[in-house]
């Protein structure tokens, strides 16, 4: 058995949930019902990075909101699958499509949709506030609950561990 700094460097790729990970678990609806996500910035920052660095990066979210897509694709991430009811099918295939293994691959999630594909990943790891269920299943916890910094954390972290995170920010 590895330990998480270890498993840092297995890491090629990234893939993460939206509600409860890249915004928090409340969420307000306008008039019409649709879902207003707040997100932070400082994971859009490493996330944007991480892209520019070539890391391949997707989003797998059971939402379905216009807003959501061009936020990720803004960030430069062009695998973004939406209304995702089996999250194992839509990683799945985005792993044929990128020519990944599972085990290359970081997945943060939240909640009960992430389950089989946190068992598949090489690197599961989840926001503090995740279910517990969730919980147990990670190699690291992180001390930001969802929408709070915690991708941040988590990228960073495999940045720093391939030597690609420093004072230099002209990528």
């Amino acid at each position: 058995m590895t330990n998480f700094k270890e498993d840092l460097m297995q890491v090629k790729a990234f893939a993460f949930d939206v509600d409860g990970v890249l915004s928090s678990d409340t969420i307000a609806m306008d008039a019409e019902g649709v879902p207003l996500r707040t997100v932070n910035i400082k994971d859009g920052f490493v996330l944007q990075k991480a892209v520019k660095m070539g890391y391949p990066i997707a989003i797998i979210t059971g939402g379905n909101t216009p807003s959501v897509r061009l936020r990720y694709q803004n960030l430069g991430i062009a695998d973004i699958y939406m209304a995702s009811s089996y999250k194992m099918k839509d990683f799945e295939d985005w792993l044929l499509k990128r020519g990944l293994k599972a085990e290359e691959v970081m997945y943060m999630g939240d909640d009960l949709p992430d389950y089989h594909v946190m068992k598949r990943v090489g690197v599961p790891v989840c926001p503090a506030d995740a279910a517990q269920e969730i919980r147990g299943l990670c190699k690291y916890v992180s001390p930001r609950n969802g929408g709070a910094g915690c991708v941040r954390d988590v990228v960073e972290q495999v940045l720093r561990a391939h030597g690609h995170w420093g004072s230099d920010y002209t990528w």
